[in-house]
């Protein structure tokens, strides 16, 4: 047998085995105790690319842009020219979610990836007890990460990634850091017209504990004493919290394609380690490459979730005297009793 069609048996082995990882946590799901809050940088887990969020988040096998940096790392294995993405969400609370994305392919040597995310607020007033309507200073919030992936083919079906980043959340005086990696997989087979099956961990990586000159402070070594030195200098001990682990394994397929139509549905199981597992599910119909109409639902069997249904519209369109072309995306999502929340997205392949 030749070493090609062992390794893509083997890779296939790989993958279904981990299909049967999130049918194995439903199935015991619904005793366990939900470990939602437990986590820090929760920022990690809300979706990028307004592509992927109008398709309710089933966006692990479909990943062939700069947002899967984000979604699956080895989606930028097979990009061929220099692609970058800007994605802005309104998020909620009044709060504003960004995503830079760049994948830079280096021919046989494989595709090297830049991302950037970010989660910002406004400046809110510093109250205390004895001043409640502030103190007349201001103190801020933001979450941050940063990501270099390196991705490439290992065959013409099956591709792997990998992404090392840097984590951020800082509030006033206080910023807590971590180093995580995110490892995804792409496996291209022949059955059901091409169905794509793609899996992805993301997030495994060191705890965040809060550190910074709001938890130092000053002891009196024996308060019962007079002259006792009340200038000893201490650190409150802070409690560490780790990152949200996510795994996600899907598969996608398209049931028309031709010239002028390509109909996608795609379907991805989730399991979490700070809540219960759940299901998303979308649907794409491609009119002449040119305009994309979205649909999903996310969160699906997740008790307790708000809303869940989303949808989205995307065009592309040439750049003038150029062979760059364009790409813009709109998504909304429905969040039930915390409103809807709008995406946007601009792409450019060069």
């Amino acid at each position: 047998m030749k070493p090609e069609l062992i390794l893509k048996k083997k890779c296939l082995r790989i993958i279904l085995a981990g299909a049967l990882v999130p049918v194995a946590m439903f199935a015991q799901g619904a005793n366990d105790v939900s470990k939602t809050g437990t986590t820090a940088a929760t920022f990690l887990e809300i979706s990028v690319g307004a592509p992927a969020i109008g398709m309710g988040g089933a966006f692990v096998s479909l990943a062939n842009d700069p947002t899967a940096l984000y979604w699956n790392p080895a989606g930028i294995a097979t990009i061929t020219t220099t692609d970058a993405i800007l994605s802005h969400t309104d998020w909620i609370a009044d709060t504003k979610f960004d995503f830079a994305g760049l994948a830079l392919p280096l021919g046989s040597f494989g595709t090297l990836g830049f991302s950037l995310t970010s989660l910002t607020m406004a400046d809110m007033a510093v109250r205390t007890v004895e001043m409640p309507e502030g103190t007349g200073e201001y103190f801020s919030a933001s979450d941050l990460a940063a990501g270099l992936s390196y991705a490439r083919p290992l065959t013409d079906r099956f591709s792997i990634g990998f992404t090392a980043k840097f984590i951020q959340e800082a509030i006033w005086h206080e910023t807590a850091d971590a180093f995580a990696i995110d490892v995804g997989t792409i496996f291209k087979t022949d059955l059901f017209g091409g169905m794509v099956i793609g899996a992805s961990l993301s997030n495994f990586g060191t705890p965040m504990t809060l550190a910074g000159s709001d938890t130092r402070e000053f002891l009196r070594i024996d308060p019962t004493k007079q002259g006792s030195n009340d200038q000893i200098p201490a650190d409150i001990e802070m409690d560490s919290w780790d990152l949200p682990l996510r795994f996600q394994i899907g598969f996608s397929t398209n049931v028309i394609e031709n010239d002028v139509y390509r109909w996608t549905v795609a379907f991805d199981a989730i399991h979490p380690n700070d809540n219960y597992e759940s299901v998303n599910v979308g649907t794409e119909l491609a009119i002449r490459d040119f305009i994309y109409l979205r649909g999903g639902f996310q969160s699906l069997f997740l008790s307790d979730s708000e809303g869940g249904l989303s949808l989205g519209i995307g065009v592309t369109s040439s750049l003038i005297s150029s062979s760059s072309t364009v790409k813009f995306d709109y998504a909304y999502r429905d969040y039930g009793r915390l409103e809807g929340v709008h995406s946007f997205s601009v792409a450019i392949r060069f």
